[in-house]
């Protein structure tokens, strides 16, 4: 069974048992109680546990998008050298608000697994929370051994983190045999033997800071299958890496490394497992708005795509951008399931690229000088500092090379060196004394000096004094991680400190003695501007005058992007109506991304409706008014706040045109005119009740036409049409190749026909038992049919190996045969490691072992009574 299969599947089942479909919510959750990242699908489903909002359905199914990376699930370390850690999976899961419980959960997960997918029921061993009495006696009363029930305890208590929902559990586990270690289940000593595949959670807690737990308003299931370990047993691979969800990312890892991957478990093989894995979890982090820093999420992403470009580097992929091509196949071989990844790609891509570029600047000399320290048998601290602030190697990076070579590192030499850069620092500064990242230092700055003045509404360069400048903090706590990366202070600046989800503001900085370039521009406290920056050449010291000029052309795409950000919450309103109100938001040069509240997606014709309105305004080419007043009269006048900014008592003031009044202290154009054309370029949703859209404005919108113009001369030239034709193009290519199908499928049935006759005449008792191979499952079922259609014929079982692999088997009985298709081939089915259907005239299974065929024909042979 491949991906798309098992997402069908799925769904069907939880569908035909009146489950609503939700949509993958995004992986940034919105929660107070959430953590770093969504690492299960229960997520974005919270509200609803605890109360707090009335769930729209009272059951639910989704196959979510997680990242189990950094906080309390983790998986970074185990990825690459156990068979079915990720960082970036998919979760299976269905749902229960105050409605159906444990029975019917456990009752249909036992279903789903062994009538529908076809595990086999032998394999499986279950565990129950060790308080739990009910469940072991419900899986007990649907005839589950009891000898492969087993009580734990706090594994079998799933918590979504260290606060927030939980509740006792049982899992469901898969016995991957006797060469993965001895006996005894998953609670025994060899539980690398048992595969967790699904997990109910019966949500009936919340965990209190504390650590108390108090009763959730009612009882629900939560349950999580992983989507990538099923397809590993049902593929009957020996890792999630090679199931086709993974394995062609895997594929352009090795054509960019130029390095053989051989399922195994060397370096190399765990090198492209690292690599194929992180470029998923890259792909999606950007995809849902997170971009590389050194703070929070941001923290986490840098980390992944250092990681990656370490591995590429040791398979030899020393001198080439390699990440952007592995992002790429994630992006084409995942879009189905997920379009807005096509979306995005442009900024997906180009992210990952400058990621890269930016660390591989450093990373072969930081690699010799590394290579050089291992052959000694200790990693010194002075080495690791230098690695540090030299190289831009962060100490966790250096721990994990030397860890895999078996070498300690001297961390408290490291510590130490870090410390006497700091005292270093304090002694050297003439004006200020400060550390990195330190908030006392700052705040001795801000009171000696005030608030940075901000012109850049005015200006794009301006002349300024430097009041003092840092050197990058240390891993995890200052700003930059780079290096030459300092931080830069001035008493005036033209750069905008990122705030209300526009980023910050690039450029240079320039005094008598050195040139920084500024690489990010945010607050060090409210109100004082801290400009992140390398240095180019020479030096930068407190006391001198420098010049301050940001990148003009990327404020613009900003400008436009902000702009036009606000003419969209203006037209959604509108057209959705005066619920919606701004979630979030980020303003980029690339593309602008908005958070809404709203209950359902959008239509075609409503996205068609606000760009309408919002490129109105646009050719309106309005005046755009942004100026100060009083917080108490601008709320007065209507002006609405925007999410995420914190006012005082004087707030600015954005008149977008003639219709949008809202407080935001970014920066805009001046007229909607400079806007130019707004598309929305994807919409969905990123929880209950919350929405998101992407867009891009001007230039960018530009490239984005011209790129769909290529892609239809493209498909133009394949179909062989004028560009306006292709839709009729495709229309008239679509009735041939049915017209084809129907063909084939008339010839298959006259072949089947054919064959009928002389299998017929091979029946014994009025039953025909019979290998096939070559066939189709879809012609094995039609040859069946012709079978039993014959006079003397009452039943009909046919087995084949299919030219794809596999097995196949169909039985077919008549209505006054005595005889059931489905039980004729239940034994069958399992001997060569499958399941199929029950129905009672004609059935169906499928298997993985096609050496067993002949056997599993006999026992058909005997269940219908021949010899």
């Amino acid at each position: 069974m491949k991906a798309a299969e098992l997402r069908r599947v799925w769904t069907q089942f939880f569908a035909e048992r009146e489950h609503t479909l939700v949509p993958s919510a995004g992986l940034i959750p919105h929660h107070p109680t959430a953590p770093m990242f969504t690492n299960s699908g229960m997520m974005q489903f919270v509200p609803y546990f605890l109360g707090e909002e009335q769930p729209p359905f009272k059951r639910a199914q989704s196959i979510q998008k997680c990242a189990r990376i950094g906080g309390k699930h983790n998986d970074i370390d185990e990825v690459g050298r156990t068979n079915r850690h990720l960082t970036f999976f998919e979760m299976m899961g269905n749902w229960s608000f105050g409605d159906y419980f444990k029975e019917d959960a456990i009752r249909w997960s036992w279903e789903l697994l062994t009538d529908v997918v076809g595990f086999d029921g032998d394999r499986i061993w279950v565990t129950v929370h060790e308080t739990d009495d009910e469940s072991d006696a419900i899986w007990r009363g649907i005839g589950f051994p009891g000898e492969r029930i087993q009580r734990m305890g706090k594994d079998n208590f799933w918590e979504m983190g260290d606060t927030g929902p939980c509740g006792p559990s049982t899992e469901m586990h898969w016995d991957l045999g006797p060469d993965f270690g001895e006996a005894g289940g998953p609670a025994g000593p060899n539980d690398a033997r048992y595969s967790e595949i699904w997990n109910d959670v019966f949500m009936t807690y919340f965990r209190e800071p504390d650590g108390s737990l108090i009763d959730l308003p009612s009882r629900n299931v939560d349950t999580g299958a992983g989507f990538e370990r099923w397809l590993m047993l049902l593929d009957g691979v020996p890792t999630v890496f090679d199931t086709d969800a993974v394995r062609p990312i895997i594929a352009v890892a090795e054509e960019v490394t130029k390095t053989a991957y051989r399922t195994g478990n060397d370096e190399a093989d765990v090198a492209l497992r690292v690599i194929g894995d992180h470029a998923r979890t890259m792909t999606f982090l950007i995809n849902d708005g997170v971009v590389p820093s050194n703070e929070a999420r941001g923290y986490v992403l840098r980390g992944v795509i250092r990681r990656a470009v370490r591995r590429a580097y040791s398979l030899g992929a020393e001198s080439s951008i390699v990440l952007p091509d592995v992002v790429r196949q994630v992006i084409d071989h995942m879009g189905d399931a997920y379009p807005e990844l096509h979306d995005n790609a442009e900024a997906i891509l180009g992210t990952v690229e400058r990621e890269e570029g930016r660390f591989r600047q450093t990373l072969k000399a930081g690699s010799l000088l590394l290579t050089e320290e291992l052959a000694k048998g200790e990693v010194a601290g002075d080495v690791a500092f230098k690695l540090h602030d030299t190289y831009g190697f962060p100490i966790e990076i250096t721990q994990e090379i030397a860890d895999e070579a078996g070498v300690p590192v001297d961390r408290p030499g490291f510590d130490a060196a870090m410390a006497t850069q700091r005292n270093r620092s304090r002694e050297s500064q003439k004006k200020v004394t400060l550390s990195a990242s330190s908030d006392e230092a700052y705040r001795q700055l801000l009171a000696e000096y005030g608030t940075t003045e901000f012109t850049g509404r005015q200006e794009e360069r301006t002349e300024a004094t430097v009041l003092g400048v840092v050197a990058s903090g240390p891993e995890g706590e200052g700003e930059a991680d780079q290096p030459g990366t300092i931080e830069i202070f001035l008493d005036r600046t033209p750069f905008y400190a990122e705030s209300g989800g526009q980023v910050g503001d690039t450029g240079t900085i320039t005094t008598g003695t050195g040139r920084a370039v500024v690489l990010d521009t945010t607050y060090a406290l409210p109100g004082l501007h801290r400009h992140l920056a390398r240095l180019e050449h020479g030096t930068i010291e407190a006391g001198q005058e420098a010049v301050a000029e940001i990148d003009s052309k990327r404020r613009d795409a900003i400008r436009r992007n902000h702009t036009g950000t606000h003419l969209l919450h203006w037209a959604l309103r509108q057209v959705l109506g005066t619920h919606v109100k701004q979630q979030g938001s980020l303003v980029s040069p690339e593309y602008l991304r908005f958070d809404f509240s709203h209950h359902e997606g959008l239509t075609p014709e409503q996205v068609q409706a606000v760009e309408d309105l919002a490129n109105g305004e646009v050719l309106a080419n309005d005046s755009v008014r942004h100026y100060e007043t009083s917080k108490d009269e601008a709320l007065a006048m209507g002006a609405m706040a925007f999410f995420g900014d914190k006012y005082g008592d004087v707030v600015r003031v954005l008149e977008a045109g003639r219709h949008s009044t809202e407080l935001c202290g970014g920066t805009h154009v001046r007229a909607t005119g400079d806007i130019g054309p707004i598309k929305i370029t994807s919409e969905g949703s990123i929880g209950a009740n919350q929405r998101r859209i992407f867009a891009t404005t001007g230039t960018g919108t530009l490239a984005r036409f011209r790129e769909e113009e290529h892609r239809l001369t493209e498909a133009a030239a394949l179909l062989n049409v004028p560009p306006e034709e292709v839709v009729d193009g495709i229309e008239r290519l679509r009735d041939e190749v049915k017209s084809l199908r129907d063909q084939v499928r008339s010839l298959q049935k006259d072949a089947a026909g054919a064959a009928a006759g002389d299998l017929a005449l091979t029946a014994v008792d009025g039953v025909v038992v019979a290998r096939s191979d070559g066939a189709t499952r879809e012609e094995l079922r039609d040859l069946a049919v012709a079978i039993r259609d014959h006079a003397d014929v009452r039943a009909v079982v046919l087995g084949a190996v299919p030219d794809g692999g596999g097995v196949a088997l169909v039985a077919a009985v008549t209505k006054d045969s005595g005889l059931n298709a489905g039980e004729l081939i239940a034994e069958a089915a399992k001997v060569v490691g499958g399941g199929g259907g029950k129905q009672a005239d004609i059935a169906s299974a499928g298997g993985r072992h096609p050496e067993r065929l002949d056997e599993a024909l006999a026992l058909a042979r005997a269940a219908a009574g021949i010899s």
